[in-house]
């Protein structure tokens, strides 16, 4: 190896920490839904030779339950707000919690490196590709801000300052029940819709344990503009599709199926097509029970319910019953 060589090998070798942490990056950059999650910023350099006082990470949706750790002489403070949506965890529905996180106070050298960690979890309804957490870095002059976000469908190639990304696999159940009071909730799915659709359809079983009767008369999500109860039969061979204005009765130890081919759950106006693997957050609303949040996962096209054997059913073209969500 010549000198000129070993000079640009030395030189390379010389900046690939500066490489390697040019940005505010997390440690593990993938999840599945559904499960806890560790995270730990890595930073390793600070703003123009400028020491590093303050880090400030910004918590993104579908990551819920959030704790930071102490870091010995930093400050810490958490700023807490709203959900986009409940979050039903280990039973509990969690509204709101930490939407964000700032060290503060202590000094990491511009030539060192450290870590800023906190734990949280994925929300089941976390939709399979990239979360981003925009991280503003700030120095004894200057700061830096890892905040930018491609639009969705493009790669954060290029861009200057990106926000920490984490990529999120799918989930690869759904949780076994929610439940409030007497009504209890399970096995919610539903079937990934084409590219450009706006209308997707929700199944699931409603049990009431209770002695009185209830009824679901309305519901939310956070991947429609809105949710509506029909039913569906087959008369002469023809299918056909009806609103159900007062919803679903459930009597005192009766258990509901929501299915393909009958009592469903649309959900209109969707605000990104359906993906396999993936979920979203339903919120049903009955008349005594009240609002319970319940995940749904996303199966196949054509496919039936999670862990069933039985033969998918057919499902309804919904798009001629809403000619204004094609």
């Amino acid at each position: 190896m010549s000198i000129i060589q070993k000079a640009l090998v030395a030189g390379v070798l010389s900046l690939a920490p500066h490489i390697a942490f040019a940005h505010v990056t997390l440690e593990r950059q993938e999840a599945n839904a559904g499960a806890s999650y560790k995270g730990v910023l890595r930073v390793g350099h600070g703003c123009d030779g400028a020491p590093t006082t303050s880090l400030s990470v910004e918590i993104p949706d579908h990551v819920v339950a959030v704790k930071p750790m102490p870091k010995a002489g930093w400050t810490l403070a958490v700023q807490e707000g709203n959900y986009a949506a409940p979050v039903t965890l280990h039973g509990r529905k969690l509204e709101a919690g930490v939407r964000r996180i700032t060290w503060s106070g202590g000094k990491l050298a511009d030539g060192e490196y450290d870590e800023f960690v906190f734990a949280g979890q994925i929300a089941v309804a976390a939709p399979a590709g990239q979360l981003w957490f925009p991280v503003v870095q700030t120095c004894e002059k200057g700061e830096n801000r890892w905040t930018e976000v491609p639009p969705p469908g493009q790669s954060a190639r290029g861009l200057k300052s990106p926000a920490a990304a984490l990529r999120i696999l799918a989930s690869s159940s759904a949780p076994q029940a929610a439940a409030q009071g007497p009504i209890r909730m399970e096995q919610a799915w539903s079937r990934a819709t084409p590219g450009g659709s706006k209308i997707g359809a929700g199944y699931l079983r409603i049990t009431n344990t209770g002695s009185t009767p209830d009824r679901l008369v309305s519901g939310t999500s956070d991947a429609s503009e809105r949710v509506e109860i029909h039913d569906m039969s087959v008369t002469d061979g023809v299918m056909k599709m009806r609103p159900l204005a007062e919803g679903i009765a459930i009597a005192p130890g009766q258990t509901v199926e929501l299915r393909p081919g009958s009592l469903h759950i649309m959900f209109v106006g969707l605000k990104a097509p359906l993906t396999a693997g993936a979920g979203f957050n339903v919120t049903l609303d009955f008349e005594k029970a009240g609002k319970i949040t319940m995940p749904f996962v996303i199966q196949p096209i054509g496919a039936g319910a999670p862990g069933s054997t039985k033969p998918a059913e057919p499902e309804m073209d919904h798009s001629s019953h809403h000619p204004g969500h094609k």
